[in-house]
């Protein structure tokens, strides 16, 4: 009996030390398998980037901004989602570009001027007559030079998707006719306030006063202001002819604008991600710049047809009135730099 119990024994401690290292490598399987599984769940992760602008969504930028959205969500699978926000629903252009500098996932149309708070040399595409045509604004903005300036944003914050975005002509409107920069002088023309702007519509004659653009309408209404300076889709967009009696071709800036975001936001986007997005913008900008140029002149009979009385004039006193505009804001060497660019 005894030496039955001492062999049942023996067996016993044979069977467990048989068991127990399979029992370790299932162990060690299933540790290998959470990790795969977390491994998963890191690439199903989504991300989201809100999209703001002043205009609204009858404008070619809203247009391209979807074309942008489109494009985006179909290479990454829906991973990168994009969400548009027209007619200031984020904010005003400068308040969406203060939540992208702090690291918030929004993106903003913006203006030259604006940036040029980050990178001065930016502003030269902010002055008035730095380029006659939408032709040299793209040179300008695709060319080596303007991306050794973008390239300097991220210090400010801030990540260039893509500097393409052309809006059209900048005109005077008015409810005076303006015949020379003499009719122009003790009228409140609405500026969007960066310094280059206010600096450019004063030199011209006129009086810049600083409004948000969904307060044009109403501040024309009750005359806070006396005018304004836009491009045609965004005055019909805003319904600004229904205020206003005079269109003045000054042509004053070639209105190029680009889509910043968050320089953190950005650089926390997988690699593949990052390059998808600054593809995409630079093709939506280009496809939101043709829908701008295929309809101009339907903009311009809606504003004719309206009543408003549009009118070419000779600008050359307004170009060389504007020149002070560069030395005033330290932009000689940039404009130098963009005349020699462009064979000036």
């Amino acid at each position: 009996m005894k030496k039955l119990i001492l062999i049942i024994l023996v067996l016993t401690v044979i069977s467990t030390m048989l068991i127990l290292p399979g029992c370790a490598k299932k162990d060690d399987d299933t540790s290998t398998s959470s990790d795969s599984s977390d491994k998963s769940a890191g690439d199903d992760k989504t991300y989201e980037l809100k999209v703001g602008m002043v205009v609204t969504e009858q404008d070619p930028m809203y247009l391209g901004a979807m074309e942008l959205k489109k494009n985006v969500e179909e290479r990454t699978g829906g991973k990168l989602k994009i969400e548009v926000f027209p007619s200031s629903q984020l904010g005003d252009t400068k308040d969406i570009q203060e939540q992208a500098k702090v690291g918030s996932n929004v993106a903003v149309i913006t203006d030259p001027a604006l940036l040029a708070e980050i990178v001065p040399e930016i502003g030269v595409l902010g002055a008035p007559y730095v380029t006659d045509s939408y032709d040299e604004s793209v040179k300008l903005v695709k060319s080596d030079l303007f991306k050794s300036w973008a390239d300097k944003l991220g210090t400010g914050g801030y990540k260039l998707l893509s500097f393409n975005w052309y809006q059209g002509e900048r005109h005077f409107l008015t409810n005076k006719k303006i015949n020379s920069m003499a009719d122009l002088k003790g009228l409140r023309i609405r500026t969007p306030g960066a310094a280059i702007w206010t600096d450019s519509i004063n030199s011209m004659g006129a009086s810049a006063t600083s409004l948000a653009w969904g307060e044009v309408y109403p501040g024309l209404q009750q005359k806070v202001i006396d005018g304004a300076e836009a491009q045609l889709p965004a005055i019909v967009g805003a319904k600004l002819q229904e205020t206003i009696g005079f269109i003045t071709k000054t042509r004053h800036f070639q209105l190029m604008t680009g889509l910043v975001t968050s320089d953190k936001w950005f650089n926390e986007l997988p690699e593949d991600y990052q390059k998808i997005l600054v593809e995409e913008s630079d093709k939506a900008g280009d496809f939101a710049s043709e829908k701008t140029i295929e309809s101009l002149a339907d903009y311009e009979k809606q504003i004719k047809d309206a009543g408003v009385e549009i009118d070419d004039i000779d600008i050359e006193e307004f170009k060389k009135a504007s020149e002070v505009v560069y030395e005033k804001n330290n932009l000689q060497d940039a404009k130098k730099e963009v005349d020699e660019l462009l064979g000036k």
